[in-house]
């Protein structure tokens, strides 16, 4: 398993060094509550979902629609247009890094490009309106739909896999390189908000090409 997904270990890493040229607006795609509702749940282990609270976006950004009964909050990521990010973050996360989410939603639909979000969540968090975790931690993302990004303009189909908190490591800290040579990798390196991936084997290469 390991060497059929460092193909796509290797665009990863290299693609996410690249920075959003683009600024063009885009609203992402409302779902029906209940398909939205479905599909954030999907990034969680069975035994997290029952309890997890669920965010939906809606017209002027995320609402909470189930509150978490057990610390975890599931929430579908939309970085950029094609991506399709179900998220299931611990109580840890969801007092920090799930705030850049909410407020990267809101700003999208409020219309402002992509160029401009960057800035303003870069700002929050220079100005500590944003926090990166005090603790270690995870953030589940195991549905087999994923769209992730990988370069300003393009998405593509990735595994189930978890993410660990990691604010300012980088691929270097993990003895590994921009060759995708190591099992698990850093994206959004040096970030306050970086983290470690670990793929999750599954009996797929790659998650189903076909969310919303």
């Amino acid at each position: 398993m390991a060497t059929k997904i460092r193909p796509i270990l290797l665009t990863l890493l290299i693609a996410l060094t690249v920075s959003a040229a683009s600024d063009a607006t885009w609203k992402p795609e409302l779902l029906p509550r209940s398909q939205e509702t479905s599909e954030a749940l999907a990034a969680c282990p069975t035994l997290i979902r029952a309890e997890a609270g669920v965010y939906v976006l809606t017209e002027t950004g995320y609402d909470l629609l189930r509150p978490s009964q057990n610390g975890f909050n599931s929430i579908i990521g939309r970085t950029q247009p094609d991506s399709f990010e179900p998220q299931c973050l611990d109580a840890e996360g969801s007092s920090t890094l799930l705030h850049q989410i909410l407020m990267r939603g809101r700003l999208q639909m409020q219309g402002l490009g992509r160029e401009e979000i960057a800035d303003r969540l870069e700002t929050a968090w220079s100005r500590g309106d944003l926090q990166s975790p005090s603790r270690p931690g995870i953030n589940y993302m195991l549905s087999e739909r994923n769209r992730v990004p990988i370069g300003p303009e393009t998405v593509i189909p990735y595994q189930p896999h978890v993410m660990f908190y990691a604010p300012h490591l980088t691929n270097t800290d993990l003895g590994g390189s921009m060759q995708g040579e190591s099992p698990v990798f850093v994206i959004n390196e040096g970030k306050p908000y970086a983290y470690v991936i670990v793929p999750v084997a599954t009996d797929q290469d790659s998650a189903h090409t076909d969310a919303p």
